[in-house]
């Protein structure tokens, strides 16, 4: 009997890869996941050992694929955003570890680039800050002493994975993920040599830009014990757009990880963004590009992470729930989380995370009930910003990632939007979407309509909290005008 098709998918984050293989009925059959360790060489500084993202990628694949006899048509894959890698073209050795998108060591370069503000958010849709990719290739270029390596190849996250999976065969990327580089017009989907210029980067080292559903060449056997074919590749957000079903324009999602990020597809014309949004392009229905309005916190469930490992007041995530369940209200406590600055709408990069409101009878649950709330107060800021920029109101939000399967984050996200949050019973839609990308393409689903087929939605409904929920909002807002207050260095 022949084996049912399936898909690869690899959803390379912030924090760990994971691996799923995703059956042709929507299954997930097989699934591995490895951490990936965090470097942080000076206050403000992110990097990760691109050699360990890979050999971990490489080792959650082999052991998600041992874990089924699905016969795997294809790879997906997605990955963190704006992070960035130069490595050696010949060798695939990475030259210098890999700046992560939340590194804010070039935000003096950012600000001396006022002047060119206007002409980079024309060009890029984009608002020039040290979370995109060009300043730190511009670092790696100039502080590492890589501009006059012979062999330089240089990249996302994803354009590192495909190197390294095909031997060096391929160098490409997708439309997704150029996008957030500040090196790409979106206009004309293509590198802009002026931004190249600008950011005194080779265009020669960068890579090929594809269709998020197409070819990108083949697995090399020996890495993760077969040669599959690379069919599918997006930027994290927007795979999770895709994974979401969020084909049409005015369908938007919210991704709860480490940070959170809010995209609405715009469709095939570009939109006008407002202020605090970000205009990118995403993937319609057959993967090909289309734009999308974007909003993006820096800080969402790696505040999370922060109270667990930094202060060491949780063992688990799994623990806030019931924490912030044992609170009638959060008394007065708000904790505004900027730790790498302030992302979207209020794009502050100097900003630092405030807590504010504490009493003698503040606990542990107080601290924890502010993060979650913080996750929800500033996706309400995010879904402001964008109603007022498009004139399109929300009819409901789509969520996933990590901190979704928190019942009482997601109800309390309801009630301060005042609209539905459905959630997919299975909420890794970042992957799922990579999958679906790679299983289009590969025939084993014979459209988009045919891959969401398979998820199921909870929905949660505003409750008789929204009222007072919402009422908090105004001292949500005080406290965040107090972390920029400080960032500010106002009298």
């Amino acid at each position: 009997m022949a084996r049912a098709p399936g898909v690869l998918a690899i959803d390379e984050g912030t924090t760990g890869v994971t691996c799923l293989v995703v059956a042709q009925d929507g299954r997930v059959v097989g699934r591995a996941y490895r951490e990936i360790t965090q470097h942080f060489p000076q206050p403000g500084w992110v990097e990760h050992d691109a050699e360990e993202i890979f050999a971990r990628t490489c080792a959650a694949a082999r052991e998600a694929l041992a874990a089924t006899d699905v016969d795997v048509k294809a790879v997906g894959i997605t990955n963190q955003r704006e992070t960035v890698v130069v490595w050696d073209r010949k060798t695939l050795r990475p030259l210098h570890r890999a700046i992560v998108w939340q590194d804010r060591r070039t935000a003096k370069r950012c600000g001396s680039l006022a002047g060119k503000a206007a002409m980079i958010r024309r060009a890029t849709g984009l608002v020039t800050d040290p979370y995109f990719s060009a300043t730190k290739l511009e670092w790696l270029l100039k502080h590492a002493g890589l501009a006059a390596h012979k062999h330089l190849a240089a990249g996302t996250i994803d354009a590192w994975l495909i190197a390294r999976l095909t031997n060096g065969a391929v160098h490409a990327t997708d439309h997704s993920n150029a996008s957030r580089t500040l090196l790409y017009d979106i206009d004309r989907r293509a590198w802009s040599t002026e931004l190249c210029r600008l950011f005194h980067v080779p265009p020669g080292i960068l890579p090929e830009v594809r269709a998020s559903s197409g070819d990108f060449g083949a697995t090399a056997a020996d890495h993760i014990g077969r040669s599959i074919p690379i069919r599918g590749v997006a930027g994290d957000q927007q795979a999770a757009l895709f994974g979401q079903g969020c084909w049409a324009p005015g369908m938007a999602k919210n991704t709860y990880g480490t940070g959170a990020f809010l995209l609405q597809n715009a469709g095939a014309r570009r939109p006008k963004a407002g202020k605090g949004l970000l205009t990118t392009v995403a993937c319609d229905a057959k993967g090909e590009p289309v734009y999308a309005l974007e909003a993006s916190i820096f800080i969402a469930g790696a505040a999370v992470q922060w109270l667990r490992d930094g202060l060491g007041i949780l063992k688990s995530a799994s623990e806030t729930e019931a924490l912030a369940r044992s609170l009638a209200s959060n008394e007065g406590v708000y904790f505004v989380p900027a730790l790498v600055g302030l992302g979207a709408p209020w794009w502050e990069p100097d900003a630092r995370g405030t807590i504010v409101g504490l009493t003698r009878g503040t606990t542990r649950a107080h601290l924890v009930r502010a993060a979650l709330e913080a996750m929800a107060f500033g996706t309400a800021d995010v879904v402001d910003a964008m109603v007022r920029g498009t004139g399109r109101r929300f009819a409901r939000l789509r969520v996933d990632g990590g901190a979704t399967a928190n019942d009482w984050l997601m109800q309390f996200q309801a009630d301060v939007l005042g609209v539905p949050v459905e959630r997919p019973d299975v909420i890794e839609t970042t992957a799922l979407g990579a999958a679906g990308l790679a299983g289009i393409a590969a025939g084993v689903w014979p459209s988009a309509e045919r891959f969401l087929s398979a998820q199921r939605f909870t929905s949660f409904a505003p409750g008789k909290e929204s009222r007072s929920v919402r009422a908090a909002r105004a001292e949500w807002t005080r406290a965040v005008k107090t972390a920029l207050h400080w960032a500010q260095g106002a009298p």
